[in-house]
């Protein structure tokens, strides 16, 4: 990193995804018992801070990577390339994979024990 160049962080969460045989019934569980609502399909739970998805997967599902990773985090970042960058001279694992979609653009990391971290760099408002 140049001298004087801002360090990025992650600026919160955006998301976590986790396995269930029940998707939907633990769905409403969550919405039912905690007010974690589900604005739409996708799982978008708004709230004050922004959006967050909070979404049950399959429990087949091989979108978290290894078969025991039971959960996987998203984070949001506001200079997706700039944090892969930082990341991979701090000797991160980065997936090769990304993604741009309406949703905004997804990258993927590891933490040391294997875990694959999700980052997204939410769309530009306008």
């Amino acid at each position: 990193m140049a001298t004087g160049e801002r360090r990025l962080t992650v600026t919160g969460i955006g998301g976590v995804f986790f396995r269930s045989a029940e998707q939907e019934a633990l769905a409403e569980w969550y919405e039912d018992h905690l007010g974690v609502s589900r604005v739409s399909d996708t799982g978008v739970w708004m709230q004050e801070a922004g959006p967050t998805v909070w979404s049950p997967f399959p429990a087949d599902t091989d979108y978290f990577g290894r078969a025991d990773q039971q959960f996987m985090v998203n984070f949001r970042v506001d200079d997706l390339d700039h944090m892969l960058v930082q990341l991979g001279a701090d000797g991160v694992q980065i997936d090769p994979k990304r993604e741009d979609s309406e949703y905004g653009r997804f990258a993927w990391v590891y933490d040391p024990e294997g875990n694959k971290i999700e980052l997204w760099e939410p769309p530009t408002a306008g």
